[in-house]
């Protein structure tokens, strides 16, 4: 996946036609569809691309690869082709039709794109996984000190893991990427997070990263196994 290129590309390239192009040849040829969309993954090639005059942008800082948002992207093509209730498992709950053996997801989407996976995972589901347990641990709290609706939760969960205030981190995070006085879009948020993990890295401590990693993926597990349950 190409990590720099045109702000605004004008068309899919021939790598990203190819995809979808195998994609629908391999799902309508009897392939598990999941297992088809990895592989389309793994072939295509834009950073990102403009869909209904929307800018839509897949790679985050050239190293942390939205995987979500691709496939998501990747099976508006064969939504003809992919069951409902399949691709909203996948899509909201991470839930995929069929478990893979250890190793086969990284196989079928390539090495590099697998780092790239995982650098979003990482530097932004972990990230806003503990940005949410912080908050809620503030928010338990103040209501034990009687305060039914505590209006600094989130400002106080900034202060907590990053010792500065949001107002203050997003006005460098915005200075840094030169971003103007423009409203924030969803790509732009999860640029944010991955700039906040990477604030978070290299101005606490080695003890305290270990820490508050480990809680936002216990938090990220409980998560998953609600998920998982509510589908039974």
């Amino acid at each position: 996946m190409t990590a720099a290129g045109p702000k605004h590309p004008a068309a899919v390239n021939t790598a990203d036609k190819e995809a979808v192009r195998r994609l629908r040849e391999d799902i309508a040829s009897g392939k598990n569809w999941y297992i088809a969309l990895l592989g389309a993954i793994g072939r295509w090639q834009s950073a990102e691309e403009v869909r209904d005059d929307r800018p839509c942008r897949y790679l985050i800082d050239g190293e942390a690869l939205d995987w979500m948002a691709l496939a998501g992207r990747l099976l508006l093509e064969v939504s003809d082709l992919v069951p409902d209730d399949e691709a909203a498992a996948l899509l909201f709950y991470g839930l995929p039709p069929v478990e893979l053996p250890s190793g086969e997801f990284e196989r079928l989407i390539g090495p590099d794109k697998y780092r790239q996976v995982l650098n979003f995972f990482y530097g932004v589901t972990t990230e806003e996984a503990l940005l949410q347990t912080v908050e809620e641990e503030v928010l338990k709290e103040r209501r034990s000190q009687g305060m039914v609706r505590p209006p600094d939760s989130p400002d106080e969960a900034f202060r907590r893991i990053y010792e500065e205030s949001p107002a203050v981190l997003r006005r460098r995070f915005r200075r840094e990427k030169g971003y103007g006085s423009r409203s924030a879009s969803l790509t732009e948020l999860k640029e944010f997070t991955y700039w906040l993990f990477k604030y978070r890295l290299k101005h606490s401590d080695k003890e305290k990263v270990g820490s508050d990693t480990r809680k936002a993926l216990d938090w990220l597990n409980k998560k998953t196994v609600r998920a998982a349950g509510s589908r039974l």
